[in-house]
Protein backbone atom coordinates (compact mmCIF):
# COMPACT_ATOMS: atom_id res chain seq x y z
CA UNK A 1 0.00 0.00 0.00
CA UNK A 2 1.45 3.21 -0.93
CA UNK A 3 1.19 6.33 2.09
CA UNK A 4 0.90 9.36 0.81
CA UNK A 5 -0.95 11.14 3.77
CA UNK A 6 1.84 12.94 5.47
CA UNK A 7 2.95 14.07 2.17
CA UNK A 8 -0.55 15.58 1.14
CA UNK A 9 -1.41 17.31 4.43
CA UNK A 10 2.29 18.71 4.32
CA UNK A 11 1.60 20.29 0.71
CA UNK A 12 -1.64 21.12 1.20
CA UNK A 13 -1.01 22.95 4.42
CA UNK A 14 1.91 24.75 2.91
CA UNK A 15 -0.60 25.71 0.24
CA UNK A 16 -2.87 27.17 3.26
CA UNK A 17 -5.60 25.16 2.13
CA UNK A 18 -8.39 23.17 4.64
CA UNK A 19 -9.40 19.59 3.84
CA UNK A 20 -12.52 20.78 2.59
CA UNK A 21 -10.64 23.40 0.01
CA UNK A 22 -8.67 21.35 -1.39
CA UNK A 23 -11.30 18.31 -1.94
CA UNK A 24 -13.38 21.08 -3.50
CA UNK A 25 -10.57 21.94 -5.83
CA UNK A 26 -9.38 18.73 -6.68
CA UNK A 27 -12.70 17.17 -6.99
CA UNK A 28 -13.36 14.67 -4.46
CA UNK A 29 -14.96 14.07 -1.26
CA UNK A 30 -13.61 15.80 1.76
CA UNK A 31 -14.07 12.40 3.38
CA UNK A 32 -12.33 10.43 0.89
CA UNK A 33 -9.68 13.33 1.25
CA UNK A 34 -9.64 12.46 5.12
CA UNK A 35 -9.07 8.95 4.96
CA UNK A 36 -5.99 9.87 2.30
CA UNK A 37 -4.61 12.15 4.79
CA UNK A 38 -4.88 9.18 7.23
CA UNK A 39 -3.44 6.72 5.18
CA UNK A 40 -6.93 4.20 5.71
CA UNK A 41 -7.11 4.27 1.93
CA UNK A 42 -4.55 3.77 -1.14
CA UNK A 43 -6.18 6.80 -3.45
CA UNK A 44 -6.08 5.50 -7.55
CA UNK A 45 -3.39 7.64 -9.32
CA UNK A 46 -6.39 9.32 -10.84
CA UNK A 47 -6.75 11.05 -7.59
CA UNK A 48 -3.35 11.38 -6.84
CA UNK A 49 -3.12 13.39 -10.06
CA UNK A 50 -6.40 15.61 -9.16
CA UNK A 51 -4.64 16.75 -5.79
CA UNK A 52 -1.16 17.49 -7.19
CA UNK A 53 -3.16 19.42 -9.82
CA UNK A 54 -5.50 21.13 -7.22
CA UNK A 55 -2.14 21.55 -5.40
CA UNK A 56 0.17 23.24 -8.68
CA UNK A 57 2.79 20.35 -7.35
CA UNK A 58 3.62 17.65 -9.92
CA UNK A 59 2.42 14.13 -8.32
CA UNK A 60 5.42 13.23 -7.38
CA UNK A 61 5.91 15.68 -4.88
CA UNK A 62 2.81 13.67 -3.44
CA UNK A 63 4.23 10.34 -3.31
CA UNK A 64 6.29 8.73 0.08
CA UNK A 65 10.52 10.08 0.23
CA UNK A 66 12.47 7.14 0.58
Amino acid sequence: MVKIGIQVKTVRERALLNQEELAEKAGIGTATLSRIENDRVEPHFRTIRKLAKALGVDPSELLPKE
